[in-house]
């Protein structure tokens, strides 16, 4: 087994649906998982699936203090059902100078909450998904990502404005305020799209912008 740095050990606390799936991927992905439950069902559940499983109660300093949390530069809040839990959890992982945490929230209010108090990213699975789907089923764009701060990068085929052209000569940066990063030629694969790149009639494009300029853009397709 590959050395282990400190990057690679992630603190998972909550193991319902969304921290117990997150938690049994970021195992299959190399990492090591503590995964930390107040609920000793769940914990047993994943106790052969992931490194470390305990049960704590996570708004306990010093539960989480002798569990070693401290040391780790990444941690994620799955907590879902109690918000007041994952709110003070969270506020204990940013005393403690954990660079990256993420956490789950149930609504926007709870969102903003959880921001205020330390959460670097926010992760609203039922929002996201929403969102992500409607875009989808307007049958304008193949797939879509949102990314912090409203940067978006979605999958699409070309307009017909820019089929012909070598992207230096089709005008979308300048038109739409997109770039596109990327396009697949029918069975083949994707690659990095360059100014000399001519697009085709059949290709599909990975177009990178803000959100208002990627939907603009895909609106011409």
């Amino acid at each position: 087994m590959a050395n282990k740095n400190r990057t690679d050990r992630i603190v998972v606390i909550g193991l319902g649906r969304f921290g117990g799936s997150l938690a049994i991927e970021l195992v299959k992905g190399g990492c090591e998982v503590l995964g930390l439950d107040n609920r000793p069902q769940l914990v047993q559940r994943f106790a052969d699936q992931l490194t470390h499983a305990a049960v704590a109660d996570t708004t306990d300093d010093e539960a989480l203090t002798q569990l070693g949390v401290r040391e780790f530069q990444r941690a994620v809040v799955g907590i879902g059902t109690d918000i007041e839990a994952s709110i003070l959890t969270t506020s204990l992982l940013d005393d403690y100078g954990i660079p990256n945490i993420w956490a789950k929230a149930v609504n926007r209010q709870h969102a903003r909450i959880l921001q205020r108090v330390g959460a670097h990213h926010v992760v609203l699975p039922e929002y996201d998904m929403g969102e992500r789907v409607a875009h989808l089923v307007t049958g304008r764009m193949l797939d879509y990502i949102e990314f912090e701060d409203g940067y978006t990068i979605v999958k699409t085929i070309a307009p017909e404005e820019a089929i012909g052209k070598p992207l230096s000569e089709s005008g979308l940066r300048v038109k739409y305020g997109v770039t596109v990063v990327g396009v697949k030629r029918p069975g083949g694969d994707f690659t990095h799209a360059e100014p000399p790149t001519v697009i085709n009639r059949s290709d599909i494009l990975v177009v990178a912008g803000k959100r208002k300029n990627v939907e603009s853009f895909a609106d011409r397709t």
